[in-house]
């Protein structure tokens, strides 16, 4: 489907099935520049020895990293021309990815809808990755702002049917391997096991990360998001930003980085929830990340982890402790504070009791 300059609201039907180009094998060398762009610091991620205790052959890719490789396969076909890229739900990790790894993509238009302006709409897409044995890793829909070529065209509308609110436990992929008996506290720094976080607990993540104009660019080359309000400079001067937005999935990946702290024995993702960029992020911008513990759930076939549900909120430009809400005025009015950049619903495995 991809053709060049891109895809627009009327170019898209409810039911189109788009086969993504551009597959990409994984190697340590990405992971190494994941590292050096985000400061990310879950040993699992790179250290093989700690990998290999808990069972897994190798050290396996970073579970952010995978979607922002598995995301960007998409953005030629889907969003190239989009004016925001709005949320996320039911994002499902099936299965790690290693070294060497290959990655395709795939997606469903499962709805379209047409701004009141008429000059842009949304447009809903599941999508699948797979390996190089076809077998899935990562799923997800979203929805994203594209604007329409031709203001007179008539867009037939469908309404998206079953997004869920949220990722049930039991479709959650647990790899059967994975185990704590001898789990390294050394290697994480902390001893803080699923039985000591409770509901509503509230971490404030104050180290903050700024960001600059040559990180954020590379950062989006090395995912390969071509995506022009990430890219295109001269086209954003015309823009009511001024200048580049910072890929949001990037947004997630930092956010994610500085709330390290606190959750430092946090291991793999199972689930994105629901994710909403509540305001732009712009080079220059510092960022903070502030995490309410949702919920808790056991896990009948895995006696040594549990399950952590979080809130990871991603601020701009003020100190999380000083947060006293994510929205303006009232949580009915569902307007985000100006600050709040990230409202991210997302599910950890967490080593439980000694």
């Amino acid at each position: 489907m991809s053709k060049l300059g891109g895809n627009f609201l009327e170019d898209f039907q409810h039911g189109d099935i788009i086969y993504h180009a551009m597959p990409r094998t994984i190697t340590s060398g990405d992971a190494s520049m994941f590292l050096g762009l985000t400061g990310t610091r879950y040993p699992l991620f790179c250290a093989k020895n700690f990998a290999n205790s808990l069972g897994f052959e190798s050290t396996p890719i970073d579970d952010i990293l995978l979607f922002n490789i598995a995301f960007s396969r998409t953005v030629q076909d889907i969003s190239l021309n989009a004016v925001a890229n709005l949320g996320y739900a039911e994002v499902i990790f099936h299965s790690p990815v290693f070294f060497g790894d290959t990655i395709s993509s795939k997606s469903e238009i499962i709805g379209i809808k047409e701004n009141s302006n008429k000059t842009n709409g949304i447009v809903y897409v599941h999508s699948s990755s797979f390996n190089q044995q076809n077998k899935m890793v990562l799923s997800w829909k979203r929805w994203v702002m594209i604007p329409k070529k031709d203001k007179n065209k008539t867009i037939k509308e469908v309404v998206p049917k079953n997004i869920k609110p949220e990722v049930a436990v039991g479709s959650m992929h647990i790899p059967d391997f994975l185990k704590t008996n001898n789990f390294d506290e050394i290697a994480t720094g902390s001893s803080l096991r699923w039985d000591d976080y409770h509901e509503n607990d509230e971490i404030n993540h104050s180290r903050g990360l700024t960001i600059d104009e040559a990180s954020h660019t590379l950062a989006t080359h090395l995912y390969q998001n071509d995506a022009k309000l990430h890219f295109n400079a001269h086209q954003m001067k015309a823009s009511p930003f001024k200048k580049r937005l910072v890929y949001g999935g990037h947004v997630i990946s930092l956010c994610r980085s500085i709330a390290h702290e606190g959750l430092e024995n946090s291991l793999i993702i199972t689930a994105i929830h629901a994710g909403t960029h509540s305001n732009p992020v712009l080079a220059d911008d510092t960022l903070y990340s502030k995490t309410i513990i949702v919920g808790k759930d056991k896990l009948p076939n895995h006696q040594d982890i549990g399950i952590l549900k979080l809130k990871l909120i991603g601020i701009k430009n003020q100190i999380p402790s000083s947060l006293k809400s994510i929205y303006q005025q009232s949580v009915e009015n569902k307007i985000y504070n100006k600050n709040v950049v990230l409202d991210l619903d997302y599910s950890i495995v967490v080593p439980r009791g000694k």
